[in-house]
């Protein structure tokens, strides 16, 4: 697992008080040293992991050595490369690396010492694919300002400074830039075409990645000229607002090579230097004489209907609006999508006849694909229209889009990101409920399938997704409210994971698959890094659940009970029930099965159904008020019914249930399992979100299905 992309709580310094005398691995220092086995425990340690494979681990530790016929690395070394990498903000990043080093604490380090600091620097840059050729440099100008006396010596205070005034270290220590007007959001990036840096007008050199390009305007420079006093990136509101309305194209110069004038439909051809000019907003190109050409007014192009335009953004003297008060929870970092720089509000002016488009990413859903999407977004639409859910989650965007009277939302990230957002819907209280779209990252995805948003993101270009958004329909969907009562107050199992069921909620057998899957994962989550292994790794759990059937004779353990009627399963082998608000269920089986044609008239549904015959026609309906009960047979049987082979034993349609168990047993909601004891469990109606459904696809044919 890579050192920057772990998902656990321990930072370095944590680790390193381990080695300290009274530390459980301070057995394994030698002075200010580690061999190879204490290198390969930091690392458990520090990736809560319980074993590492021994090839990554020699290479990692080879890659520390000073020499060949050491045996040992610096203890310092590992440490301050792996603090890089993690988590954190750029100046406590640099604190923690000056005073790793300043042994004597008196708050200064020679240049031998500093020079360690950057080597480690110029390693996590290696790791995170820069070309180090172009940080070089950078870092040596860095030293030699911060140096100013030539006495040889750095302060902590001149450290830290020198560090926050360059952009391409800020860059490399994972600066999170707080979006304010005119500051580019800057990543190092790798060009596969010639590409000409906007300052010094000199093509981008390098095998690597070359350059830092901006996130939201394109703004391509050198690592050295970023911290030439660049030209400011775009504005994202106007000053006041008198301005509401006044349209203009905001244009940035160069690496227009191959596309064609919006003006005079020429090819826009490569001069070997910036060539050409391309809107911010409505994303068209011009020759540089065609750019003073009619129309002046940028009309946001193709993606009109979705984007919040500065002209659509003004501030206003007032206090910050109590996001607190009106339920948005959860207000942190990002508020400063809301304010400018002097604490003024933001307030949104839509242009008539659009309906603007509130972006929420997961960037941890789906690997590295919430963070590509992300950018992107912050690129296609005004970057404060598109907010990170790590940064605050869904508060502040809800907040800003409050009073907004026909706006639509789209999640990015898999189901569990979508019951977080309609839960925060909820809780805000808002005056009109926005339709949900959602762009499914990662797997399964159930409910991005259902309204035919596909089982996940392949990458396709996301103006074609928002085009899709723009032709959508709003459907309404059922949610559903989950009290579990313990028969004993005092036994302790796995806190419940949902109080709300938006896809499905199972007892038994797939509920002891997912389990399994769960904990595994969660000791080993090594084993889990692709979709290939916990395919694998499913059908593993499923093949050993045949042989042991841990859940066989589930009717003795539990009793069900419909609107009040206790449905029969005396004459059922089961070792699962599964309830069903959607037709998908672990990644696109459809439990329930099509229904059969009817020739009975459409009326009023009652409140249960459970006549088998009736059962046989009744149709799936995500806004019906009404869940379907089935019954699964055993890990055999799921297995045909996850290829389309056959469907599970239709048991009821109902209002509202109640099961009642006597021994603990497997549950999963919306596919979090955990382990309960004896309880029972109520399921009653919540209320109904406002979701949008993509339009049909043109082909029914199988590979053609989303």
């Amino acid at each position: 697992m890579p050192p920057g992309a772990r998902n656990c709580s321990l930072k370095v310094k944590d680790v390193l008080r381990e080695f300290d005398a009274d530390g459980r691995l301070a057995q394994y220092r030698h002075g200010e040293c580690i061999d190879e086995h204490g290198f390969r425990l930091f690392l458990k340690t520090y990736l809560e992991v319980e074993d590492f494979p021994v090839d990554l681990c020699q290479r990692l530790f080879r890659s520390f050595q000073t020499s060949d016929q050491t045996r040992e690395v610096f203890l310092k070394d590992v440490s301050c490369y792996f603090s890089l990498l993690e988590d954190g903000q750029p100046r406590d990043k640099l604190e923690f690396a000056f005073r790793l080093y300043d042994r004597d604490g008196n708050g200064v380090l020679d240049s031998s010492e500093v020079d360690r600091i950057i080597a480690q620097m110029m390693h996590a840059a290696d790791y995170l694919g820069w070309d180090v050729s172009e940080l070089r440099p950078v870092l040596k100008d860095m030293m030699t300002a911060i140096d100013s006396d030539s006495s040889g010596t750095v302060s902590l205070d001149e450290w830290v400074e020198g560090g926050m005034n360059n952009v391409p270290l800020l860059v490399l220590l994972g600066l999170k830039m707080t979006q304010k007007d005119g500051q580019h959001l800057w990543r190092m990036k790798h060009f596969n075409k010639p590409v000409y840096c906007n300052v010094c007008q000199n093509m981008l050199y390098g095998l690597r990645k070359q350059g830092l390009c901006c996130t939201c305007c394109k703004y391509t420079v050198h690592g050295r000229c970023a911290n030439r006093n660049p030209a400011p990136c775009t504005r994202t509101y106007v000053k006041s607002k008198k301005d509401i309305g006044i349209s203009a194209h905001d244009w940035v110069s160069g690496n227009c090579d191959s596309g064609r004038c919006d003006r005079c439909q020429k090819k826009i051809k490569s001069l070997h230097g910036l060539t050409g000019k391309r809107c911010v907003w409505c994303h068209t190109m011009r020759h540089d004489e065609c750019v003073t050409q009619e129309p002046s007014e940028c009309n946001c192009g193709l993606l009109r209907d979705h984007i919040l335009p500065p002209w659509a953004i003004y501030p206003v003297i007032k206090e910050r609006p109590n996001c607190v008060k009106n339920g948005c929870s959860g207000v942190t970092d990002d508020t400063d999508h809301n304010t400018t720089p002097d604490g003024q509000v933001l307030q949104i002016n839509p242009i008539p006849e659009t309906h603007p488009l509130l972006v929420f990413v997961n960037p941890k859903s789906g690997g590295k694909q919430g963070e590509r999407v992300l950018r992107k977004f912050q690129y296609l639409l005004n970057p404060r229209q598109v907010y990170n859910l790590s940064g605050g989650g869904p508060g502040p965007g809800l907040c800003f889009f409050r009073d907004l009277q026909d706006y639509r939302i789209l999640v990015c990230g898999g189901d569990g990101t979508v019951g977080w957002i309609l839960d925060a819907i909820d809780k805000a209280n808002l005056p009109i409920r926005p339709p949900v779209a959602v762009l499914p990252l990662g797997t399964g995805n159930d409910l991005a399938r259902c309204l035919r948003w596909g089982g996940g993101y392949d990458g396709v270009d996301l103006s074609r997704i928002l085009r899709e958004i723009e032709l959508s329909t709003p459907v309404l969907m059922d949610r559903w409210s989950v009290q579990v009562v313990l028969e004993d107050s005092q036994e302790r199992g796995d806190p419940v994971p949902y109080e709300i069921i938006n896809n499905y909620f199972s007892i038994g057998v797939d509920a002891s698959i997912a389990h399994r899957f769960h904990t595994m994962r969660e000791k080993h989550p090594q084993k889990f890094n692709s979709r290939m292994k916990n395919k694998l790794w499913y059908f593993e759990f499923a093949t050993s659940e045949t042989i042991s059937a841990s859940c066989k004779k589930l009717k003795e353990c539990l009793t069900i009970e419909c609107c009040g009627i206790q449905l029969d399963l005396s004459n059922l082998s089961l070792e699962g029930i599964a309830v069903l608000n959607i037709p998908s269920m672990h990644g696109g089986s459809n439990l329930w099965g099509e229904a059969k044609k009817s020739d009975r008239v459409n009326h009023e549904l009652p409140e249960v159904i459970v006549d088998p015959e009736v059962l046989k026609v009744s149709p799936q309906d995500l806004s019906d008020k009404r869940l379907e009960v089935v019954g699964l047979e055993g890990a055999i049987e799921m297995g045909q019914i996850y290829t389309g082979l056959k469907s599970a034993v239709r048991l009821a349609k109902t209002s509202q249930i109640t099961i009642r168990t006597k021994k603990a047993l497997p549950m999963q909601i919306d596919g979090e399992p955990w382990m309960q004891p004896p309880c029972t469990i109520h399921i009653t109606h919540k209320n109904q979100a406002s979701m949008l459904m993509a339009l049909q696809a043109k082909s029914s044919g199988f590979f053609n299905l989303k």
